[in-house]
């Protein structure tokens, strides 16, 4: 069994169970997947977040010297990602499942011009495009109190 982060169009994050990544996508496909808390059969896979673990303790981890060069790469690259999410969670104002509406009032001058970010469906991604405005997609990374 493999668990999928998911949300649907009307911005309700859930999490579901399945036998493998194509069920998950035949599932989508076929609209049996609906949001448990609304109903909603317009579901799509958001990004999951993940964790790093350090396979010693800290403390031996700081006794033993450098560490080797693909553990630096991949610390850095985490903490740039970190970096860059917490630029989209404060530069960018959050909209929700109402990304495409306002992306569209921006566009055509009847909202003020300003960063927002929020999620859409690959037919309101294929709107905006015909529109032609101009977006980009970015998983976010989720910040979760850590456990002591």
């Amino acid at each position: 069994m493999v668990v999928f982060d998911l949300t649907c169009i009307n911005g309700h994050d859930f999490e579901g169970w399945f036998e493998s990544l194509a069920d998950l996508e035949k599932q989508i496909e076929d609209k049996i997947l609906v949001c448990p808390i609304c109903n909603e059969v317009s579901v799509c896979r958001r990004p999951s977040t993940f964790g790093l673990v350090k396979s010693r303790p800290r403390h031996q981890v700081q006794d033993s010297g450098p560490q080797p060069p693909e553990v630096n790469q991949l610390t850095q690259a985490f903490e740039r990602l970190q970096a860059f999410s917490q630029a989209l969670e404060t530069e960018f104002v959050d909209v929700g499942s109402k990304f495409t509406e306002e992306a569209l009032k921006i566009h055509y001058g009847v909202s003020p011009k300003r960063n927002i970010r929020g999620m859409s469906t690959e037919d309101q991604e294929q709107t905006l495009k015909k529109e032609g405005v101009e977006f980009f997609k970015v998983p976010m990374l989720v910040r979760k109190p850590s456990v002591s």
